[in-house]
């Protein structure tokens, strides 16, 4: 039979062998990392691909984002003064609520 003595020396072996098989995982992992970057750069150069063409998005110090502004809805309403409207999500612009309150229809504005 076991002693607790022996199974906490088995112990700390194993958790030995656990930080070194981890370590060498680590390693290997940063090797395998460095070539899959190196064959993305490549496939970059040779396809003339920009960060938008990835859709990569950068975050900023202040944790805003950079890079490539959100797409702006396009536009379903043009006003009588040339204003544009997309119709979407929030308040109606002043042009808008004017002239529903004058009796017209959004239809009348479509584009």
């Amino acid at each position: 039979m076991s002693s607790l003595a022996d199974i906490n020396s088995q112990i700390k072996k194993h958790d030995e062998q656990i930080a070194q098989l981890r370590k060498q995982a680590e390693e290997l992992r940063n090797q395998e990392r460095a070539s899959v970057i190196d064959d993305i750069r490549a496939k970059i150069a040779e396809y003339g691909l920009s960060a938008a063409d990835l859709k990569l998005v950068t975050r900023g110090a202040a944790g805003k984002r950079s890079g490539a502004a959100p797409a702006k809805a396009a536009v379903k309403y043009r006003g009588p003064n040339g204003e544009g409207w997309s119709g979407g999500r929030g308040r109606k612009p002043r042009w808008v609520t004017e002239a529903l309150a004058a009796g017209k229809s959004l239809s009348d504005f479509e584009i």
